[in-house]
């Protein structure tokens, strides 16, 4: 019998040669492996594959039409939103992410990005490395504000694996925490997000992105947070309204913000947000996840996740 064929997209996006991958010798499969491809070449490289992984790779209707002996999606992220996921449902074609590998690691860099504006963090280490401290008149720079996580209220948008992790770090810091609603969704007895913003410290968003979230954190519902309060994005970019956003920032009705994803991955280089000079706003290029442990254990629940379809085939 002909193994199956299976082609991994965007292999580099899992940065493979600091993982163990050796469990794909052992498979019953034919992989191939693309570095990275474009959205001009996915059609040819998935026209024959019984298989195809994708970490961010969209797999759209037109594509997915063209993979005519495709029987399984093997989703490299928790997030399915680059999958057509209804066509492949409709078509006999079974589509598996892999959730909870990284959660650990996008909460704590989520953590990472409030302590990171709480402190003025990155305001003090460039006055540092700019020789500001040297030049000091007393033994401490302090010109920069500083607030406690202790008391504040956290306004969690999701709470999933990773919402949890985050709720339970905050606490850990003394700060309170109050879960968002779903967004309409009947049935949920939360506060609504609106009614929450006015007296919200920080809001961090872990929540997926479906239409009813798409643009969640829009110009009025930034219109209803405290000059004082951050920003935190470590789920989708098209979360945020990022025109609002930036607008938000630079006439100081935001303290800041702290992101690490954008609408646009990898965004052009004239992105708003990255060509502005902005010190309250901190961004980092999708990082969140990369962590060897989270990697790891995303690596191999997708390969068990795939051995187990194949051996059900």
């Amino acid at each position: 019998m002909q193994k199956l064929t299976a082609v991994i997209l965007d292999y580099a996006s899992l940065k493979p040669a600091t993982l163990d991958v050796s469990v794909m010798d052992s498979m019953d499969v034919n992989f191939v492996l693309h570095e990275h491809t474009s959205a001009d070449e996915v059609v040819a490289r998935i026209r024959d594959a019984h298989i195809v992984l994708t970490n961010k790779v969209q797999l759209t209707v037109d594509v997915l039409k063209q993979a005519r002996q495709c029987r399984y999606v093997g989703v490299l992220a928790t997030g399915t939103n680059n999958v057509d996921v209804k066509w492949c449902e409709n078509n006999g074609i079974t589509v598996k992410n892999v959730s909870n590998y990284g959660s650990a690691a996008v909460a704590q860099h989520a953590l990472m990005l409030m302590l990171n504006l709480v402190t003025s963090f990155s305001a003090y280490h460039s006055d540092v490395r700019q020789g500001r401290w040297s030049e000091s008149f007393q033994f401490c720079l302090s010109h920069h504000p500083v607030s406690l996580l202790e008391g504040k209220h956290a306004v969690l948008v999701g709470s999933g694996a990773i919402g949890m992790k985050v709720a339970k770090l905050l606490q850990g810091f003394g700060a309170k925490v109050t879960f968002a609603a779903r967004q309409n969704a009947d049935n949920d007895s939360r506060p609504d997000l609106d009614t929450l913003l006015p007296t919200a410290d920080i809001v961090s968003l872990h929540c997926p992105l479906t239409p009813s979230t798409q643009q969640l954190m829009n110009a009025r519902r930034l219109g209803l947070m405290k000059s004082s309060a951050f920003l935190i994005n470590t789920a989708r970019g098209e979360l945020i309204e990022e025109t609002a956003l930036l607008a938000a920032l630079k006439q100081k009705r935001l303290a800041g913000a702290g992101l690490d994803v954008l609408s646009a991955e990898p965004p052009p280089p004239d992105h708003p947000l990255i060509q502005t000079n902005l010190p309250n706003l901190l961004i980092t290029p999708h990082s969140a996840w990369v962590a060897n442990e989270a990697r790891q254990t995303l690596f191999d629940t997708a390969m068990s996740h795939l051995n187990a379809f194949v051996k059900a085939d």
